[in-house]
């Protein structure tokens, strides 16, 4: 398939979630339709899934998220791209392709320079700011509560937390919770015995934005779904270790499928890793699934890696009303693990 091609799909299998776009929910109730797909699995399929609460989306059905209040940021704080002026207008346009934080060029860094310190810093507040979030992963915590510590921590710190406005979420953070893949959105939910909830986190210090997250175990999780965490992060790592200078971007998928094949998972193919320094989102785009897409990376390069991995045969999401949160289909568990990285002159080094 040509470049371009193969740039207009990863950059809508990344946006189309962020932008809100390709789902109608007009006369259309989604949780019976969510419903139906479950009650076409057969109880031995749904059995080896595991022992957990499916999230559904909260009836009545709200389309969208301008109803959900955004925490206020003190203004000395310095705001990303889209977060100022027109650039926040056009954030909320669903025309947009940038989501207002354009980019140009190939995203690489210069080596040493200042701009490598600074993407430093920002990266290791994230790293921080996870670290910490462990605490607050317990059961009876909701993760509204977790996301206000959240933004508490970036704040007090001097950062920007990078989610909140980005295209209109209205959060500092993504909590994706069970059988949510992707972009959940921090609500009243209180944590239960036996979830597993990925926190992504992504910061915006000195003009520079670092990207990390992590699914942790609430209480006592049963096997499958600990194994499913374990073999995430062993997937997360060995991707991270086939990176290097002139080595094929090909190489995170096909490790990436070869470690969730042995173990019986599959790969979501919805959403992708990305690059990052200056932009939020931008080119490289990181494929987690098999494929043969064409590219090198260079030293300079800084990308994420975030795969998605979920339980069974089927791991495609579908989106609820709120226009973010993405679930899987087949009511199976997802569980995802993620790192900045840097391509150096001799490897590659996690930031996060």
């Amino acid at each position: 398939m040509a470049t371009r091609e193969i740039s207009i799909r990863v950059f809508q299998m990344i946006r189309q979630p962020f932008l809100r776009r390709g789902v109608c929910y007009t006369n259309i109730n989604p949780a019976r339709i969510y419903n139906r797909r479950l009650h076409a699995l057969s109880d031995l399929e749904l059995g080896s899934f595991g022992d957990y609460t499916l999230i559904l989306p909260s009836e009545p059905f709200v389309d969208g998220v301008a109803h959900i209040p955004m925490k206020p940021v003190p203004g000395h704080i310095k705001r990303p791209p889209y977060m100022t002026g027109t650039h926040q207008e056009i954030s909320l346009k669903a025309s947009d392709p940038f989501a207002g934080d354009p980019y140009a060029g190939d995203g690489r860094i210069v080596l040493g320079s200042d701009d490598e310190a600074k993407l430093r810093r920002a990266a290791k507040l994230a790293k921080t700011v996870l670290d910490r979030t462990e605490d607050w992963v317990k059961i009876g915590m909701t993760t509204e509560q977790i996301d206000a510590n959240i933004h508490d921590l970036i704040v007090s710190s001097g950062g920007y937390p990078s989610p909140l406005g980005y295209a209109g979420f209205p959060k500092a953070c993504c909590t994706s919770v069970n059988n949510v893949i992707a972009h959940g959105i921090p609500d009243n939910r209180r944590l239960e015995n036996g979830d597993i909830v990925n926190v992504d986190i992504t910061v915006y210090l000195d003009g520079f934005h670092g990207d990390t997250s992590q699914t942790f175990l609430v209480g006592a999780v049963d096997l499958p779904g600990v194994d499913l965490v374990r073999t995430i992060n062993h997937a997360l790592r060995a991707s991270i270790e086939a990176c290097g200078p002139n080595k094929p971007f090909a190489n995170i998928g096909r490790t990436i499928h070869e470690i969730a094949s042995q173990r019986g998972y599959s790969v979501n193919s919805q959403f992708t890793g990305h690059g990052i320094g200056r932009v939020f989102h931008r080119p490289p785009w990181i494929l987690h699934h098999q494929n043969d897409e064409p590219g090198v990376m260079l030293p300079g390069h800084v990308f994420t890696v975030e795969p998605s991995l979920v339980q069974g045969s089927e791991a495609r999401g579908w989106m609820f009303p709120d226009g973010w949160t993405v679930a899987t289909e087949s009511g199976a568990r997802s569980a995802q693990a993620e790192h900045t990285v840097l391509i150096t002159d001799t490897g590659v080094e996690i930031l996060t």
